[in-house]
């Protein structure tokens, strides 16, 4: 690749480096808090400037995934929730680098269809070629004007020293070893030329990968445009048979139909099969339900896709059999959603438990959706499911699900007496404000004050970056001075 350098190329290198800093201060001091907004910011500032001229496309969904950015970054500094901490380290990122390829894509192109995602990979491997072709250009540049035989000599005298180097490691191994006083002078060598130590190199060589990430990709996004190949939807594109489809959900649905029965029995007429309780029917069937609804979710996309109809009948035929697929799955899915409502009824809430109730009713907005696509053949399937399923991730995140976790918790004690003071505690802050509300309310909790003073100790005596702030954290740590426990 022959690259053309210009003084802006190199003043955008330089903004790169110092964006590089950043992102190495944000991520490498401490634990991350603020420090990603602030990154988001100079990043973006950065992005912005670059094509202050450019024209962007796509601009709906550009804005739309822009904001889960942020937000998403800002999770990091309203509440203190580990897994969407570390799973956000990946997301974010993926999104950040969806959003510019987006923006800068063709107008004609379709981010819902696959050839967009061979043209996003596209995009990161002409980063790899753009800075290897701009080391290259860059290289040349500084060897114009050079004497030539001069850089031959230097490039000999190198040569000389990579050559000795093993024969001068052996000579000074042996006369180390045969002079202590030889031996303390070459062995204080080192100290001489210490310059930079091992952490500061570390961290070098991280803004430097950073800086060559940000300025090859945004130099590839503004300088070289590929068209994207519109993939033309035919009807006639079904790769699954109608009649195997049709055979298939008959049979299903069979089976299907006669388990509705089955609960609406369990559930609508009081009775439980076996000697089972209520909590053990609901920990034995609850993952086995949620596993068979997203099977169903996959059939139900597959056929909505793939099937090739013959006839108006057989079309209309398999719309009913897919509807009452999405019925019946409608059924399991409360059905699971009873199950572990009763199953936290016995046992508490805990962050899974709350989780898998978000995700069920996630999924009950898919399946009415997907419901309406059955009947509505011009909606799209994945442009729903994408966009639904970054609000919802961003719901998650931004919304403290600790807190809600924390607070079901707190209001089980005040009806049943029973609370799980370790567990709360292991919901970080969040859970530490908890445990001061019960403690407020309750100082006869076994073990309550024993965790809270474990907690005092250790919080107000630990010193936090300004990478890490945490609103959260401050919140708890600030109640934690106010607390009394004596």
């Amino acid at each position: 690749m022959e690259i053309k350098i210009s003084k802006s190329d190199w003043l955008f290198l330089f903004t790169c480096l110092l964006l590089g800093i950043v992102a190495e201060e944000s991520f490498f001091r401490s634990e991350i808090g603020i420090s990603y907004m602030v990154f988001i910011f100079g990043f973006y500032a950065v992005f912005f400037f670059r094509y202050r001229r450019f024209s962007f496309t796509h601009q709906r969904i550009g804005y739309l995934i822009l904001c889960t950015i942020w937000l998403l970054a800002a999770g990091f500094f309203l509440n203190d929730n580990v897994l969407f901490h570390l799973l956000n380290i990946l997301v974010i990122p993926g999104l950040v680098i969806f959003h510019l390829v987006l923006v800068t894509s063709p107008k004609n192109s379709r981010w819902a269809q696959p050839l967009f995602v061979l043209y996003l990979f596209s995009r990161i491997f002409e980063m790899f070629k753009y800075n290897t072709g701009f080391a290259r250009a860059a290289s040349k540049r500084l060897k114009q004007g050079r004497d030539e035989d001069k850089l031959l000599v230097w490039k000999k005298i190198a040569l000389g020293i990579a050559i000795s180097l093993p024969v001068l490691i052996i000579v000074l191994t042996l006369l180390m070893s045969a002079d202590s006083q030889f031996e303390r002078i070459i062995g204080g060598i080192p100290d001489w030329f210490r310059v930079i130590d091992a952490e500061s190199f570390i961290r070098l060589i991280i803004i430097l990968i950073y800086t060559s990430a940000f300025f090859g990709f945004m130099q590839v996004l503004f300088h070289k445009q590929i068209q994207v190949i519109q993939q033309e939807v035919k009807e006639s594109a079904g790769v699954l048979d109608a009649i195997i489809t049709i055979t298939v959900l008959v049979l299903i649905n069979a089976v299907y139909v006669l388990f509705t029965m089955v609960q609406f029995k369990y559930f609508f007429g009081g009775q439980l099969q076996g000697d089972f309780t209520y909590a053990e029917y609901a920990r034995k069937g609850f993952f086995e339900l949620l596993f068979v609804t997203l099977i169903n979710l996959s059939i139900l996309v597959a056929a909505l896709t793939l099937v090739r109809f013959t006839s108006k009948t057989i079309k209309r035929l398999t719309q009913s059999l897919l509807t009452i697929l999405v019925l019946v799955s409608s059924v399991m899915l409360c059905s699971a959603f009873l199950r572990l409502s009763m199953y936290e009824d016995a046992y508490g809430f805990t962050l899974t438990r709350v989780l898998a109730h978000t995700f069920m009713v996630f999924l009950a907005v898919i399946f009415t959706y997907t419901l309406v696509k059955i009947w509505f053949e011009k909606l799209s399937l994945f442009h729903f499911y994408f966009i639904a399923s970054l609000l919802f991730y961003t719901a998650v995140t931004v919304l403290d699900v600790n807190q809600i976790v924390v607070g079901e918790n707190i209001q089980r004690f005040e009806k049943t007496g029973k609370i799980d003071v370790q567990y709360l505690n292991s919901l970080s802050y969040t859970g530490v404000l908890g445990l001061i509300e019960l403690y407020e309310k309750n100082k006869s909790i076994p073990g309550l004050q024993t965790v809270l003073q474990e907690n005092k100790e250790e919080k107000l005596s630990s010193e936090y970056p300004w990478q890490s702030y945490n609103l959260q954290r401050e919140r708890a740590i600030k109640a934690l001075k106010k607390l009394d426990l004596n």
